[in-house]
């Protein structure tokens, strides 16, 4: 008995002395041989990171106005374990549809959606009409929300949420979408700036890693990993929104009445070459990007579309032969047609003018006169090299996506005899041109043209400056001059000029028209055209270029001298009114052109309504105040600009949008202009002399002004009508090539 006490004894000692045995093992390998793995993971079930989302860079305009921010945004949440605890089904479906926009089918599928046990879902996102919504449209929801709980007492829940998130907001809406692009409810960047600049725009996110204990909450005190977001970089752009603005709202009315399939404006400084405006239509809202558009409204023509440019591009040539020494302006030739190997070219008009001199040769766009300049004088080696040093066949380098190089790929004889007057086999983009014509107006400088005007990192404060940046010099100051005096005449002459339809009283413009006839299925089509004007203002100090760029508009009769010289014309007249730039009437005297006393506009933005004013009562400036603010946040015309005769001080002490149009009736169309432009006003003037009517009226949501204007009734009977008409066809003035 005693041996089977001492046997089960020393069995039942052995087994613990094995059981501790192999648990000081184990512990052994788990707190030494192991130890970094237990550690890690022990590390992971009290620690937390947080992640902390950076702000994506605000872009704006030249003048600070913002075009793209982040903003707070809403996504609708619904629970369907407490809707359908309470019933309240059919309410939400019905109230949610009308709100969203959502069909009441996949509504209801969402509001009976369950798990795969069976148990409804607490949370589900109504996706897309409810994602990311704005402020207006959350309050609506809200408001609903709140209607539910008024209406159902007894309940402190009816399952509707808003989920607080930010998304990409452009208060501008579709004004310069092309420019900007947009990102999608996701925060990709799609297109434009977004995408172009998006490494920079979106900035990192931050973290916070910091202890919980078992239940999840946060232990107090204890050490924290703090990385700090970093937001994006800020985007000032060279973009004026107030030319954008006129851009678009003459664009608008344009394509309304010619129903193109496309249209594209772009406008620079030729001095800088910064791009001050540039649109495309048909368009598209970021804002709204999802919503019924086609896709080709989101095509940038401006930079990724490449075509035959007709007659704008001879001004190229031109200026290759006044380089060259080989335009005589007075010397003459016979218009009509010319052979050159393999193909024999005509004018617009087939019979010709009889015999021209080049100079009217240019002002006429003939063909003919081009061949002779182009392939005959200079040769198709120089004028090649002309085409090559205009930066033609070559990307110009904007800081935009998707940019076209074009193409210049002359072979055979005719090919170069082509080119002379922008057809063959050459095809260039809206923004090559805008480029090579600034180069004409700023002294024959070819510059690189840049969207962009500064980079500012938020965390620094660092700024990065575009500077104006000159590729090469391709024609000398004096002759890019002399070719500027025959571009002016082209416009100025209102008998044969075809660009006459730009002409504007008291600028100086010179510019040049283009129709060029499209390719279909080999052969050119000429019910098909595109027709195009190009030019800059004033020619003795160029302050704006500007091209406008018509694809195959309804009327096939219509040139670029008819339809698109119009446009650019209501552009320019807006914008240097804008810049305060003065015009220089016949009329006054030549006392009456100089500036009052030199007196150059002071810097009023920021000040306080009263100090501005007694600012300018010192000066005997005569000003007006608009708006019912108590400080100037902007002025017209701009600080720096040097004062004409008479002209006002406009000091807005509100956002233009919101002032009312004051009585206009009495003044003159040039100060009326003036006034509008500062508060963003779309006009349309009917006669001439000084306003006796207005009427305000909407168009496409924007405000319009319609102004009537007669003479003085003591000259009444000294004025005339009708001074614009052609007095020949309208074909034969565009200056179209075949």
């Amino acid at each position: 008995m005693i041996k089977r006490i001492k046997l089960r004894t020393l069995l039942i000692g052995g087994c613990i002395t094995l059981f501790f045995a192999v648990l000081m093992g184990r512990t052994f390998w788990i707190q030494v041989v192991e130890a970094d793995f237990w550690q890690g993971y022990a590390e992971k079930l009290w620690s937390t990171e947080k992640k902390l989302p950076a702000t994506r860079g605000t872009i704006t305009d030249r003048n600070g106005d913002v075009l793209a921010v982040d903003a707070p945004a809403y996504t609708v949440a619904i629970n369907p374990k407490i809707i359908n605890k309470f019933g309240l089904q059919d309410e939400i479906v019905e109230g949610l549809s009308k709100l969203l926009g959502k069909d009441e089918g996949e509504l209801r599928d969402l509001v009976n959606a369950k798990m795969e046990d069976g148990e409804y879902f607490s949370q589900r996102e109504v996706r897309k009409e409810g994602w990311k919504i704005d402020q207006e449209l959350s309050d609506r929801v809200e408001a609903f929300k709140d209607q539910l709980l008024k209406e159902h007492e007894d309940l402190d829940d009816v399952g509707i949420y808003l989920v607080k998130q930010e998304k990409r907001y452009y208060p501008k809406n579709s004004l310069a979408s092309h420019i900007l692009g947009y990102t999608d409810r996701d925060g990709n960047a799609k297109s434009g700036l977004e995408a172009y600049y998006d490494k920079e725009l979106k900035g990192k996110e931050g973290s916070i890693q910091y202890k919980k204990d078992g239940k999840g909450i946060e232990i107090p005190k204890a050490s924290e990993i703090y990385k700090p977001a970093q937001n994006g970089k800020n985007l000032q752009l060279t973009i004026d929104d107030t030319i954008q603005y006129y851009i678009q709202g003459a664009m608008q009315e344009a394509f309304d009445r010619l129903k193109p399939i496309s249209m594209t404006v772009i406008a620079a400084d030729p001095k800088t070459m910064d791009i001050l405006g540039m649109a495309n239509l048909p368009t598209y809202n970021p804002n709204e990007y999802w919503n019924n558009v086609d896709q080709k409204n989101f095509y940038n023509h401006a930079v990724y579309s490449v075509y035959e440019p007709g007659s704008t591009f001879k001004i190229v040539t031109l200026a290759g032969a006044v380089q060259e020494g080989v335009f005589n302006p007075n010397a003459t030739y016979m218009s009509g047609r010319i052979r050159v190997p393999g193909r024999t070219i005509h004018d617009i008009k087939k019979s010709g003018w009889g015999t021209l001199s080049y100079l009217d040769g240019v002002k006429r766009s003939s063909n003919v006169a081009f061949v002779k300049l182009g392939y005959e004088m200079l040769g198709p080696e120089r004028l090649k090299n002309y085409v090559d040093q205009f930066g033609f066949g070559q990307k110009t380098g904007i800081e935009l996506p998707r940019e076209a190089a074009g193409i210049v790929d002359p072979v055979q004889q005719a090919d170069f005899a082509a080119m002379a007057y922008g057809h063959g086999k050459l095809l260039v983009t809206p923004l090559q041109q805008i480029v090579a014509v600034s180069a004409i107006a700023n002294g024959g400088k070819l510059m690189e043209p840049h969207i962009v005007q500064s980079i500012t990192d938020p965390q620094t404060g660092k700024t990065v400056t575009t500077e104006p940046k000159v590729v090469r010099q391709v024609i000398s100051p004096d002759k890019a001059k002399e070719v500027g005096g025959y571009l002016e005449q082209v416009v100025s002459d209102q008998k044969i000029g075809t660009g006459r339809h730009a002409y504007i009283e008291g600028y100086r413009v010179a510019g040049k028209t283009g129709t060029a006839v499209k390719v279909v299925n080999g052969k050119y089509d000429y019910t098909k055209q595109v027709v195009s004007f190009i030019g800059y203002a004033p020619v003795d100090d160029p302050k704006i270029a500007v091209i406008v760029v018509i694809d195959e508009p309804k009327d096939s009769e219509l040139g670029g001298g008819t339809a698109a010289a119009p446009i650019f014309k209501k552009i320019v007249n807006q914008s240097l009114q804008y810049m305060g730039v003065p015009k220089k009437l016949p009329s006054e005297k030549e006392n009456d052109k100089q500036p009052t006393n030199g007196i150059q506009v002071p810097d009023l933005v920021k000040m306080s309504v009263l100090d501005a004013k007694n600012t300018l009562a010192s000066k005997g400036i005569s000003y007006s105040t608009l708006g019912k603010g108590t400080e100037v946040i902007s002025q017209f015309p701009k600080a720096g600009s040097t004062l004409k005769t008479g002209q006002f001080i406009y000091l807005l002490t509100e956002n233009g949008g919101n002032i009312n149009i004051p009585n206009l009736k009495g003044e003159s169309l040039r100060d009326a202009m003036e006034l509008l432009s500062v508060l963003k006003v779309q006009v349309e003037a009917k006669g001439q002399g000084y306003i006796v009517s207005q009427q305000v009226t909407k168009e496409n949501g924007e405000r319009k002004v319609i102004l009537t204007l007669q003479p003085p009734a003591e000259k009444a009977d000294q004025e005339t009508a009708g001074q614009d008409d052609d007095g020949e066809s309208k074909k034969d003035n565009t200056g179209a090539s075949p």
